[in-house]
């Protein structure tokens, strides 16, 4: 009977130990890249508010921590990705996001994230710093245009920001990744003398356009992920950038009239 006790009091005490023993991180504590910081759950909302996040989103949090924007995102209906280097942190996340009733839209991965494939993600979001931003910033412009990526406290150098936002004295940052349009276009139906040559940095175009012998300069130049627009002469494009075609309008006065464009 002693021995009976005894088993029946160990299986009580069993999952009360598990839970003590269950990992709680602490503010600052060392990572592999960064030191842990949480993001305020009012600052997550923001940022996920910026990048315009919806159930058809698919969300990649760099360095996810406890969670906290993964599953925020997830609570929103997007199918959202966490990528943390710590496993205790992975495995902690997916306790939260049980507890929370997302398990089945939020993932967390045990991984790198400078070795991991972004190309699914709509929106990137992230708590870096500065060198790791800039670090990171080839990667996130070879992705689709677009793409919405929001960091919270550090930008990413010389691009600039779309979007800015505060709470409490916080920032986060938003940048739609722009389609690349560096070079010369030819229209289709006149290549030989009609021709838009452009330089680019990040979203910023500059250029000239070159119709019927006369060159003029472009102006108000700029991208939206892969919607373009600028002016020129009097006249106001827009269109949408296709690998290596741009389709739009040219608006004279009142009048549109449609207009294209190609790369050789």
């Amino acid at each position: 009977m002693k021995r009976a006790s005894f088993m029946i009091a160990v299986l009580v005490l069993l999952p009360a130990l598990a839970g003590a023993q269950q990992y709680e991180p602490s503010v600052g504590q060392e990572g592999k890249d960064v030191i842990w910081v949480p993001t305020p759950e009012d600052l997550v909302e923001a940022m996920l508010d910026i990048a315009k996040v919806t159930p058809n989103d698919f969300v990649m949090d760099l360095g996810s921590g406890d969670g906290r924007v993964v599953i925020a995102a997830a609570k929103r209906g997007a199918r959202a990705v966490g990528v943390e280097y710590n496993p205790d942190m992975v495995a902690l996340s997916r306790r939260n996001a049980e507890k929370a009733g997302v398990s089945a839209k939020a993932t967390f991965l045990n991984a790198d994230l400078f070795a991991t494939d972004l190309s699914k993600a709509t929106v990137v979001t992230m708590y870096l710093l500065p060198s790791l931003n800039l670090k990171l910033r080839p990667t996130i412009l070879d992705l689709k245009p677009g793409i919405r990526v929001v960091s919270h406290a550090f930008n990413m150098g010389d691009w600039e920001p779309d979007q800015t936002v505060e709470k409490q004295g916080r920032t986060a940052y938003l940048w739609i990744v722009p389609a690349k349009v560096e070079g010369t276009w030819s229209w289709p139906s006149n290549p030989g003398t009609t021709q838009l040559k452009l330089t680019q940095t990040f979203q910023k175009i500059q250029g000239t356009l070159r119709a019927g012998g006369k060159v003029q300069s472009i102006s108000d130049g700029k991208l939206d992920g892969d919607h373009i627009v600028f002016s020129c002469g009097g006249q106001e494009y827009s269109g949408r950038v296709h690998a290596k075609m741009i389709e739009g309008t040219v608006k004279t006065g009142t009048r549109q009239e449609p207009w294209s464009a190609s790369l050789p």
